[in-house]
């Protein structure tokens, strides 16, 4: 089991990228137990400056949360996610699997197609299974590169609705849909021509 240690804690440091117990076991010999090699690597790195984390369904290196500051570098950050988006973002987080439609309901306006294909390129959504309703409608969910970012296991750690507003991140809007005939365009749309909706200055 020591020599398995060693070998699921190179392949861990070698790759950037959270690695699944499906790959590390092919690429360990035949028979062996990559799994419980996770347990003891686990313990063995309590406490020190890099811990093992579990993200999703895979296992990465990742520095210890109290030593983040080591890590961080202040860079002028020009472009932020824009309303839309986040919405849209927090939406199929927060309601996975979710269609276009149930999003549009939610929000109370239309979701443009840039939005949604933005996230995708960001590879923070990806597509889910299909709906089993009709018309078998594509559904929407967050990405293991979206858990990773926020350092997530799973996205049953999202801060729930006292949190949020603890945090002053929740604001007294009324409901979506409230006083509207039916969906709206998106203002982004509208806005500027030539202007990314997923992005803002």
């Amino acid at each position: 089991m020591g020599e398995q240690e060693r070998m699921v804690e190179a392949i861990l440091f070698a790759t950037a990228e959270p690695v699944s117990l499906r790959e590390l076991a092919a690429r360990m010999p035949h028979g062996s137990d990559p799994a419980e090699a996770l347990v003891y690597l686990r313990k063995r790195y309590e406490g020190r400056g890099v811990t093992l984390c579990k993200i999703g369904d895979a296992w990465a290196m990742r520095t210890a949360p109290d030593l983040g500051f080591l890590m961080q570098r202040e860079t002028v950050e020009t472009r932020k996610l824009s309303r839309a988006a986040i919405e849209t973002l927090a939406i199929i987080a927060y309601h996975q699997p979710v269609t276009r439609a149930e999003i549009e309901e939610i929000r109370g306006v239309s979701v443009s197609r840039g939005t949604v294909d933005q996230l995708l390129e960001m590879e923070w959504i990806r597509f889910g299974r299909r709906k089993m309703t009709p018309g078998r409608p594509v559904t929407f969910v967050v990405t293991q590169g979206f858990l990773d970012h926020f350092g997530l296991e799973n996205a049953r750690d999202l801060p729930g609705l006292k949190e949020l507003r603890a945090a002053g991140l929740l604001e007294n809007r009324p409901p979506p849909g409230t006083g509207l005939p039916g969906p709206e365009e998106e203002p982004e749309d509208e806005s500027t021509e030539g202007q990314s909706e997923l992005f803002e200055d």
